[in-house]
């Protein structure tokens, strides 16, 4: 169990090192572009997807990991867990989905509780940033005619 918690807080960490930089980016980034507030916002929210795929990702490879080594627990649905079933399993949990399709055993169900509460948070972060900057860029341009 001390791996997985380790293991699960080096993947958290990752996760929120990448949505940081990505929310700082849109910060500096989306500004730039206020004489064309729509291409900003578009560009805003392809990058906050591209971290959230990125952050999925992370989670993924750490269950490939654990699920590899054999004594962590598997996803019990999948023949035989790959790590496209891994990337899978990752995205419905993040984004808290959870179709019950793949069930974690063992210490992997401690690193799903986590991701779920993990993607949570990202998620309404970048909701939030994306408010934020939205609600600047708009008020702005109507401002200025």
């Amino acid at each position: 169990m001390i791996l997985t918690l380790f293991i699960t807080t080096l993947l958290v960490g990752l996760s929120v090192i990448v949505h940081y930089e990505a929310v700082y980016r849109l910060f500096t980034f989306m500004p730039s572009r206020s004489k064309r507030p729509r291409l900003g916002v578009i560009w805003g929210v392809l990058l906050a997807l591209l971290a959230h795929i990125i952050e999925v990702l992370i989670f993924s490879v750490g269950y490939y990991g654990l699920i590899l080594a054999e004594e962590y627990g598997t996803l019990v649905g999948a023949v035989t867990p790959g790590f496209q079933d891994c990337v899978y399993y990752s995205f419905v949990t993040y984004s808290t989905i959870g179709f019950g399709d793949l069930i974690p055993t063992g210490p992997l169900r401690f690193l799903t509780g986590i991701e779920s509460l993990t993607g949570l948070v990202l998620i309404a972060w970048t909701a939030s940033c994306m408010y934020f900057q939205m609600e600047a860029l708009y008020r702005k341009k109507f401002k200025s005619g």
